[in-house]
């Protein structure tokens, strides 16, 4: 199914879809897209006016709600409300990210900014709503990985990147970090035999507003690399495409990866992505999923 597009996303009346990072990019194209086929989509968002003027643009049914993935506060108080009011969700795409490539920065609760925001708050998040999910038809989870995954190493020693911080190799490494996590919730999902599944996606390379901020430390020339960097990137459209057929398609099974077909992974159609070695380590995934509940006081599964 190489040449999945929007058009084979399914009826989504009737089910609740919770997109963070809404407001634009990737997430505002998934959250448009379900709210076009009938969902009820939540636009989770840590920007409440910038939120609001995505839910004018997309119509449909939907509601802005307060997220910041970078403070464990703002995601149990988030997840409570939510799920108060929405006792069954559906599909929860964590889509939500960060890339920063200035100097290292950390996250309300201490944690090295890339990881918290990237692998550590969905992980929260979704532990927060796995009931909600596992009241739903068929809930489903999606994480959004990168192909920047493939090359990255986790250093249990120095989970924070405290030591000799790059900024780029620990973006790698957060994006490792949401691969294992991705597919270890799909293996304890299965155990625990709950009617959810949890999938993975990337959008190779696609131009969003995440390109020009990652470089903005950098003044004039940051500027001038983040207009030549999105010359070599495809449309945000296309890029979406494989967390959305990863949200929707009825024959997706648990575990799967999807990414673009072309050029190394970073265009064209959407196909079945390839793992990075360590991605692939359940033994990595387990000590990380450990890692994770201690770090975040969230256990689950």
């Amino acid at each position: 199914m190489s040449g999945w597009t929007a058009d084979r996303i399914p009826d989504q009346h009737g089910k609740v879809a919770v997109v963070t990072g809404a407001n634009s990019g990737l997430g505002l194209v998934t959250a448009t897209e379900l709210a076009r086929r009938g969902a009820h989509v939540v636009l989770a968002v840590r920007n409440l006016a910038a939120g609001a003027e995505a839910a004018r643009r997309i119509g449909g049914d939907n509601e802005v709600r307060e997220l910041d993935l970078a403070s464990l506060a703002s995601v149990r108080a988030f997840a409570g409300k939510l799920t108060a009011d929405h006792p069954s969700v559906d599909v929860l795409v964590n889509n939500a990210g960060l890339v920063r490539l200035g100097p290292r920065r950390t996250t309300a609760d201490g944690f090295e900014a890339h990881l918290g925001t990237n692998m550590l708050g969905p992980f929260a998040l979704t532990g927060l709503l796995l009931d909600a999910l596992a009241a739903g038809h068929g809930g489903r989870v999606v994480g959004l990985s990168s192909i920047t995954h493939k090359n990255a190493h986790l250093d249990f020693d120095d989970l924070m990147s405290e030591r000799g911080y790059r900024a780029a190799l620990v973006y790698g490494r957060s994006k490792l970090a949401t691969t294992l996590f991705g597919l270890e919730l799909d293996r304890r999902l299965r155990a625990a035999r709950l009617p959810v599944i949890s999938a993975l996606a990337h959008p190779g390379l696609t131009r969003t507003n995440l390109t020009p901020r990652a470089w903005e430390h950098r003044g004039r020339l940051g500027r001038l690399i983040a207009v030549g960097g999105l010359l070599a990137t495809q449309s945000v459209e296309q890029g979406t495409l494989p967390q959305l057929r990863a949200a929707t398609d009825p024959e997706v099974r648990g575990g799967q990866f999807f990414g673009p077909a072309r050029l190394w992974e970073t265009r064209g159609p959407v196909t079945e992505a390839r793992l990075g070695r360590e991605a692939a380590d359940p033994a990595v995934a387990r000590r990380l999923w450990t890692a994770a509940e201690d770090l975040t006081g969230v256990r689950y599964l």
